[in-house]
């Protein structure tokens, strides 16, 4: 038996039982011990060049310390009462004149260690403003400037309302950022005239391109799908003016989890070449293998086709992201043999690509346990391509949710390359199911009491044909944690990875990263991976869906004050060798806490 499996015996036996232990002394549905959670930052973002304050909130940080962010050029300072001393939750934050736009992690350190992340905004040109209170009617519409940004809100059962001054010929975007942030909201943004009268209205993503048809003032309006409110349902409307000619982007959001094996490494920072229009069946694009491509999905029925020779007994491999750029897209191809036959020119199906599948069983229904809510499968593609037979051959790349809609932001990047194989990684805190039919789906910082241990399910995403053996690791940890990685099997998609603090481990924090490392031609590779967590922390997924995502920054703390209340460990030696197929017994010791 190996060293790595006689440390998984000591350190499984440890974590299990400690967090048995824990749903004891919780409540309800709570599956673990009180871990900090921030939950939001009012507001949800600023502009670079500017301070301004905030007011966070959460569970368990009451006795907040320290906000802290994932970029260096954002910084937080306690709000001061006229004694001088801190106010509770209140920061006057400064962004730096040089923070580039984007999407960060904010988290404070509290007594209870470092707390679980939440999305923070940084724009770089428009104007930020804080929606003003009583916004839910025509009346009462808040007048938004144009070219500026409102951190908002909505309320239960209403709608909110903001004006705003255009011009004819004025091609003006209305862009809500909700789920990209972080936030419940599921919004639906409206533009109308002064009077109420609805324009355009868009429930599929918050975004609206308006072209202004007089001078006047219009209105928009921005609610949630079924009319829930709260300060967890929070937004950042941008409403601007564009030229006619630009090319819209969204607002930075957060990544979701599949998105964690893009881009592939081997990449590279070349330009890639840009697909032509029109390119169709009627009308081919051209091009040499390999090839990166980049295009879009745009107009609605979209089917980009592109034709290229390739040899007998090639291996090419296809990749194609569009979801994992951020897009509501599920890519697919169709690869044909050119022939020339009795009519002419001939077409025959040789391939269809589709979905890269889950390397494990995800949740069936997002709220019984039967497999984690973390899907690390996507509907972009990763497949092989063999070429039996010399010859012509048309890819046709299309967007299967893209029937109907008209929408030029769904852009993809396809490559062809010969094989570079590699891996992926992506972790997350494992449940520990504790009854039948739990349903719970907390967000778990990695705040470690002393002699706690907390297992990682860690996943991966064999590229270009690699299957060999990945060995993990946590690198970076502060004073008193250790890591004990193991091995992914060759062919194999999951490991486990556990992290361990000592039971005197002193108070400390420092910023982790998941590391796997392999053989690839004779090389050593390695590969920073990524960590996901819950947006929001879910009690019960009868009540709510999960909501999983990336996180920028994997903060790991000892809070340095509590202790795990018991350890059970493995007594005596730390390794115990035994032979495939007998039995060994391991004597166990039990450590007593908190009575």
């Amino acid at each position: 038996m190996s060293r790595d499996f006689g440390r998984w015996i000591h350190s499984t036996l440890l974590c299990g039982f400690i967090t048995c232990i824990a749903g004891t002394y919780c409540l309800g549905q709570s599956v673990c011990l009180p871990a900090p959670r921030l939950l939001t930052v009012k507001p949800y973002g600023g502009k670079a060049g500017t301070t301004f304050d905030v007011v966070i909130a959460g569970e368990h940080i009451d006795d907040g310390e320290e906000l802290r962010f994932s970029h260096p050029g954002i910084t937080a300072q306690y709000k001061l009462d006229a004694d001088g001393l801190p106010i509770a939750n209140q920061y006057s934050i400064t962004i730096a004149a040089d923070c580039p736009l984007g999407v960060y992690e904010a988290f404070v350190m509290t007594r209870l260690g470092a707390s679980a992340t939440r999305a923070f905004s940084v724009g770089t040109t428009l104007d930020e403003v804080t929606q003003t209170a009583g916004n839910t009617s025509l009346e009462k519409a808040m007048q938004l400037p144009l070219n500026s940004i409102c951190n908002g809100a909505t309320s239960t059962q209403a709608v909110d309302f903001y004006s705003f001054e255009a011009k004819a010929n004025q091609r003006v975007i209305v862009d809500c950022g909700a789920q990209g942030i972080d936030s419940k909201l599921n919004p639906v943004v409206i533009v109308s005239d002064a009077n109420g009268n609805d324009l355009l209205v868009e429930r599929r993503g918050g975004l609206i391109e308006f072209a202004v048809p007089q001078d006047g003032t219009y209105v928009a309006k921005v609610h949630d799908l079924t009319f829930n409110g709260g300060p967890h349902y929070f937004y950042r409307l941008a409403v601007y003016e564009v030229s006619q000619d630009a090319v819209v982007t969204r607002m930075p959001g957060i990544r979701e989890v599949s998105s964690f094996s893009w881009p592939p490494p081997a990449l590279g920072d070349a330009e890639p070449m840009a697909e032509v229009e029109p390119n169709s069946k009627w009308s081919v694009q051209k091009v040499s293998l390999p090839c990166d491509i980049v295009g879009r999905f745009y107009p609605a029925a979209d089917v980009d086709v592109f034709e290229f020779t390739a040899e007998k007994d090639e291996t090419w491999w296809v990749e194609v992201a569009s979801e994992r750029l951020g897009n509501p897209t599920d890519p697919t191809i169709v690869v044909q043999q050119v022939k020339q036959g009795e009519n002419g020119e001939e077409l025959v199906d040789v391939a269809e690509l589709t979905d890269i599948a889950s390397p494990i069983k995800v949740s069936s229904n997002g709220y019984s346990y039967d497999g984690p809510p973390y899907n690390a499968g996507s509907a972009d593609i990763l497949a092989e391509l063999t070429i039996k037979e010399s010859g012509t051959y048309r890819v046709q790349l299309s967007d299967l949710f893209g029937g109907t809609r008209s929408v030029p932001t769904n852009t993809y990047r396809m490559v062809i390359r010969k094989a570079q194989p590699d891996f992926a990684l992506v972790g997350w805190a494992q449940h520990m199911t504790l009854r039948n039919g739990d349903r719970n789906a907390l967000s778990k910082p990695i705040a470690l009491r002393g002699g706690t241990t907390m297992p990682f399910e860690v996943i991966v995403i064999r590229r270009d044909g690699f299957n060999d053996p990945i060995h993990l690791t946590m690198e970076g940890l502060p004073e008193g944690v250790t890591s004990t990685g193991f091995t992914i099997p060759a062919g194999k998609a999951t490991g486990i990875l556990l992290v361990t603090s000592e039971a005197d481990a002193p108070r400390g924090m420092s910023m982790a990263n998941l590391v796997g490392r392999a053989e690839i031609d004779g090389k050593e590779v390695i590969r920073n991976g990524h960590m996901a967590s819950m947006s929001w922390p879910v009690p019960d997924a009868w009540s709510a869906i999960p909501r999983p995502r990336l996180v920028g920054v994997v903060p790991v703390s000892v809070c340095g004050e509590e202790q795990a209340p018991l350890t059970v460990s493995a007594e005596g030696q730390e390794v115990w060798e035994v032979k495939l197929g007998q039995r060994i017994e391991i004597p166990l010791k039990i450590e007593k806490r908190s009575e």
